[in-house]
């Protein structure tokens, strides 16, 4: 039994914010200091822009990026569970073999399809805090705008559709959990719609209060943005997101440039400071 349009959507639209509010502040590593750089920032609109074209003009290459998830997206989800997410703990990252195994097992079913989305997005908690590791935190909010930019180019320009049906369509092997993509109900969202989640998580996870906050209006964002399904059948969902850390910058910079230094109030009659090196009177 099919689930209807609506839930299917708010469970997606849900597991988007919640990689928003998973990733915990990166770790400081000598290793990843070494490669740290603002070129990492192309990072995002590449993940994008490469693979649809790729996709269009290089074959089998949806086959391959098939096969790439399979074997890179447990071992991620793993990490996220063991290490990189908020709540984490090591002896957590078996339940990433129970989650595939769901998948595997029961690929049909919500269940299967809940398992095989949230393995997806565990791994992109994972590489948004690697990522957030070696880029500049600027740079990398400047990474999601582009990348954002990106897909809504090629949406519109209708050159996203085709690779996208694609690389969905491509399955492993054996009944092997699809990992490329997220389907779950009547639904499909991108991989990219999860990974750009996990950068901006990565980029708020030094403030828990701006991430939880960044998480609740990417879920609402994007609830309002779906309403246009009502007229298109596809959208790009990296743009809630985008919209999400527009809104978050500009609300800091309203703040910040409304706070005034209050000046030290002086009782009437006292002075207001006294020499360090001033003698005192004796008594007499």
């Amino acid at each position: 039994m099919a689930l209807p349009f609506i839930p299917s959507d708010a469970a997606l639209l849900a597991l988007q914010a919640g990689v928003v509010a998973a990733p915990a502040p990166a770790w400081r590593v000598a290793r990843l200091e070494r490669l740290r750089g603002p070129a990492w920032a192309l990072v995002p609109i590449g993940s994008i822009v490469l693979v649809v074209f790729a996709i269009r003009f290089v074959s089998d290459t949806a086959t391959g990026l098939t096969y790439l998830a399979l074997v890179a997206v447990p071992p991620l989800a793993a990490a996220a569970l063991g290490w990189f997410m908020r709540g984490s703990r090591p002896w957590l990252a078996p339940v990433a073999i129970m989650l595939f195994a769901l998948a595997w097992a029961t690929p049909k079913t919500l269940v299967g399809e809940g398992s095989a989305a949230l393995l997806s997005a565990l791994s992109c908690v994972t590489l948004g805090v690697l990522l957030s590791a070696v880029t500049p935190r600027g740079w990398l909010k400047a990474g999601i705008l582009l990348m954002a930019a990106a897909d809504s180019w090629l949406v519109v320009s209708d050159l996203l559709q085709a690779p996208n049906a694609t690389l969905v369509a491509a399955q492993p092997v054996a009944g092997l959990p699809r990992l490329q993509s997220e389907i779950f109900g009547s639904v499909s969202m991108g991989y990219g719609d999860l990974f750009v989640a996990g950068l901006l998580g990565a980029v708020l996870a030094s403030e828990r209060r701006r991430q939880l906050g960044g998480a609740l209006l990417t879920f609402a964002l994007a609830g309002l943005f779906d309403l246009l399904f009502l007229v298109i059948d596809e959208l790009p969902a990296t743009v809630p997101v985008a919209l999400a850390l527009i809104f978050i910058e500009v609300w800091a910079w309203g703040a910040g440039s409304r706070r005034i230094p209050r000046p030290a109030l002086v009782s009437a009659g006292r002075r207001p400071w006294r020499r360090a090196d001033a003698t005192p009177r004796r008594a007499r």
